[in-house]
């Protein structure tokens, strides 16, 4: 009996501990934002504030409280992925111990700097707050060049985790970490367990995944953890983390086909461990870049990254003696020890050493390391006095030239592949050997409810839709395609266009054998719309009934902004007779738009008063500029009275990687001598990082000039031939090659027009002693 009475009385304590709970502790569900406002205003410690699902369009939320460690406040959503924020949502933080949870922000953009912030003015910040399990998928500003952060942290302890942040296509930082006065200095965010889903190339500065601190506060600790974190395809520029403020760590973190390097920025004591780099053979994929005081960086392994210069596998950069905040400090102090690296193609050493950045690096040590590269037989550039840095210990595959007779020794390394596909010593007991055995998946990352994105849809990976001949049946089945679809068109069989075909998807048009032609009545024939890729192949384009409209052109970009970069690819096609005017274009593009690649092949291009290809429209500081790959091949410029390429990335920032430009086996005549081209070349480079031009023929042309600046750009011209054309015209301050080229007849040219950075350039330097090494 007295055993029943004591179990009621628990059951009874239980019960009304229960409902004291339940009293205290409310789950509200709110519909509308009304609804939202005043249930904000009566939360306490425990309370969770839930938002209904369905749309929520233009929601200006603010979640503000205070909880407690035991009991915080909470805001999620009734039913995961099924709560979306669209139009000109937004949310801002402020208060301690708060929970956000499940907000997807999709199909819009913020009106405000940030589209989560975790203040809610300059006066309330939110600390020992947690964003977990958010989504925010391509919510981009349309204006490319409008900045805004997709998350800005302040305050102290925060943790940002198992969220999943992807597609940003406009100016400014993924996610920051915002020190912006002393109070938040010593911070101690955590930034885990995130998927960081691709970042397409934005073409200027601008771009980075992630940044800790700014330069401001940058000799100042934020102690921020970034681990475990997924970066996939993050391509937005150089820098994919840029570290700007001592004492952080980085560990365990994947970059899989990241263009661009984890870089200490600024501040000191920084720690880079256990990380992995995943290049797969993609262009300018990087590891990490080295710049200030006391950064250790140990463990790491990387594979098949290509990148070059400040994107290399490794990177010590030179420093700026007395360096301003902004600038670079020299590396000092650095440990670099046990990681691998396989098959990576460039190690930098010195890097960025001019005029300015003189200070090399000093008391800092590379030891233990693994270099493996099974076909290259050298890896390292050394571009200035490496005596401040102690090689120990380093092994390399036979193949390699070691940098110094001390510090590195050859032996056979039997590589296995690992469950995971890395390829790793098969005797761990190697100096600098990490298995790496667990190594993190993007799927076990992010937030589970939610799908990672698919790969891009490819041209031709759709259905193929044959087209008859008659009037705007091509427009008809573009308007009926889908992504990856093929417009079919016959043969020897002409079409008439009286629209612009709007392509809005990746899209071919082509014909099978021999060649089609579309004859159209509009100003331009294609514009490339955002989120639109092109691909034509043996057409014919005939402007016999375009308007007589000044800007006319067979294709252009969209007149709007586009934050999404576009492809376009021309293969054995005839742009002839553009004439009608005098300002016909064959390619025009506009204002704040990208191309990832511009590829022209096998084609012909004659009795044009317009230009080819002009990727000249943008000015400003950030290096900015309109493609990132330019490839022109096997065509033929007939009477060309514009240019045959403008390729321009303008401004002294260092942080993209293009320009590229490969210019071969074309053949010019008469390009150039158009009277709206006055002063103007057959080709104008300026600030071009790769350049290309071999093999081609250049007759009765205006010639090249080829501005050098910024960023250690790569110039090869050689085995061209030049009949009765201008002379080469190269400024700037960058060397460069040029030789093995013919010249017959070339014309003189009053260089003064032509603003040149040092009178020390030499022009029109040719060395047949230079070897087919030199380009390799």
């Amino acid at each position: 009996m007295l055993k029943y009475y004591i179990l009621s009385i628990v059951s009874l304590i239980i019960l009304s501990c229960a409902k004291s709970k339940s009293e205290n502790e409310k789950q509200q569900v709110v519909k509308t934002i009304t609804e939202y406002n005043e249930a904000l205003q009566k939360l306490k410690p425990g309370d969770s504030l839930v938002l209904a699902k369905g749309v929520w369009t233009d929601a200006e939320l603010v979640f503000e409280g205070k909880g407690t460690k035991e009991k915080p406040i909470t805001l999620t959503v009734e039913e995961l992925g099924q709560t979306l924020l669209t139009g000109q949502s937004y949310l801002r933080i402020s208060g301690e111990h708060l929970i956000i949870k499940g907000l997807v922000f999709k199909n819009g953009y913020t009106p405000t700097s940030e589209v989560i912030s975790f203040k809610k003015d300059n006066e309330h910040y939110a600390s020992y707050t947690r964003l977990t399990e958010c989504v925010i998928d391509n919510y981009s500003n349309p204006e490319r060049r409008e900045q805004d952060y997709w998350i800005g942290v302040y305050g102290k302890h925060n943790r940002i985790d198992h969220n999943h942040i992807e597609g940003k296509g406009n100016l400014g930082v993924t996610l920051a970490v915002r020190i912006n006065s002393e109070e938040f200095l010593n911070n101690y965010h955590s930034i885990d367990h995130n998927y960081f889903g691709p970042r397409q190339m934005l073409g200027s500065n601008g771009g980075e995944t992630l940044r800790i601190g700014t330069s401001h506060h940058s000799l100042s600790n934020s102690n921020t953890t970034v681990a475990f974190n997924y970066f996939d395809r993050c391509s937005g520029e150089l820098e994919i983390i840029s570290n700007k403020s001592c004492q952080n760590t980085y560990k365990n973190n994947v970059f899989f086909e990241s263009r661009g390097t984890l870089t200490m920025r600024h501040g000191n004591e920084t720690l880079v461990e256990n990380n992995i780099f995943i290049g797969n053979r993609v262009a300018n994929t990087g590891g990490i870049r080295v710049i200030n005081e006391k950064q250790t960086i140990r463990n790491n392994y990387m594979s098949d990254l290509t990148g070059y210069r400040f994107s290399g596998a490794l990177v010590v950069m030179n420093g700026v003696p007395n360096s301003p905040l902004n600038r670079y400090f020299q590396v000092t102090d650095a440990i670099i020890e046990n990681n691998t690296l396989i098959n990576c193609d460039h190690i930098q050493l010195c890097a960025g050493s001019d005029e300015e950045r003189s200070a090399t690096p000093v008391n800092s040590v590379i030891k233990n390391n693994i270099f493996y590269h099974k076909t290259k037989d050298s890896i390292f550039t050394i571009y200035d006095d490496i005596s401040g840095i102690d090689f120990k210990n380093n092994l390399l595959s036979p193949n390699l030239n070691p940098i110094t007779e001390n510090g590195f020794y050859k032996e056979e390394i039997d590589l296995i592949t690992l469950e995971s596909g890395l390829l790793i010593p098969s005797d761990t007991t190697i100096a600098g050997s990490n298995a790496h055995t667990d190594m993190l998946t993007k799927d076990s990352v992010g937030v589970s409810w939610y799908p990672k994105r698919k790969k891009p849809i490819n041209f031709g990976s759709g259905k193929t839709i044959e087209v008859i001949e008659g009037l705007n049946t091509i427009v008809d089945a573009v308007n009926n395609s889908a992504p990856g679809d093929i417009i079919k068109l016959a043969s020897n069989k002409s079409y008439i266009v009286t629209k612009t075909i709007k392509v809005k998807h990746p899209l071919t048009i082509m014909a099978t054998a021999e060649k089609a032609s579309i004859i159209f009545e509009k100003q331009s024939l294609f514009s490339i719309e955002n989120g639109g890729d092109l691909k034509l192949k043996n057409l014919v384009f005939n402007a016999s009934e375009a308007p007589d409209y000044a800007g006319n052109s067979v294709i252009s970009t969209s007149k709007y902004s586009m934050n999404k970069n576009y492809t376009l690819l021309v293969e054995g096609c005839t742009f002839e007779n553009l004439n009608i005017n005098h300002s016909f274009d064959a390619i025009k593009v506009y204002k704040n738009t990208v191309a990832d690649t511009i590829s022209i092949t096998n084609s012909v291009f004659k009795n044009i008063t317009g230009d080819v290809l002009a990727l000249d429209k943008e000015i400003g500081e950030n290096g900015i500029f309109n493609a990132e790959f330019v490839i022109l091949k096997n065509n033929t410029f007939t009477n060309i009275e514009g240019a045959v390429l403008n390729l321009v990335r303008d401004g002294k920032d260092e942080s993209t990687f293009g320009p590229f430009l490969t210019f071969e086996k074309n053949k010019l005549d008469n390009v150039g001598y158009g009277s709206r081209n006055k002063n103007k070349k057959s080709i104008t480079l300026i600030g071009v990082q790769n350049t290309v031009i071999a093999d081609n023929t250049f007759m009765n042309s205006k010639g090249i000039h080829m501005h050098l600046v910024v960023g250690g750009p790569v110039a090869k011209i050689h085995h061209n031939t030049f009949i009765k054309t201008e002379k080469l015209i190269v400024t700037g301050t960058e060397p460069y090659q040029i030789f093995d080229n013919s010249y017959s007849e070339v014309m003189s040219i009053d260089i003064s027009k032509y603003k040149i950075n040092k009178s020390d350039v030499s022009f029109f330097r040719i060395s047949n002693r230079l070897s087919s090494e030199v380009l390799n």
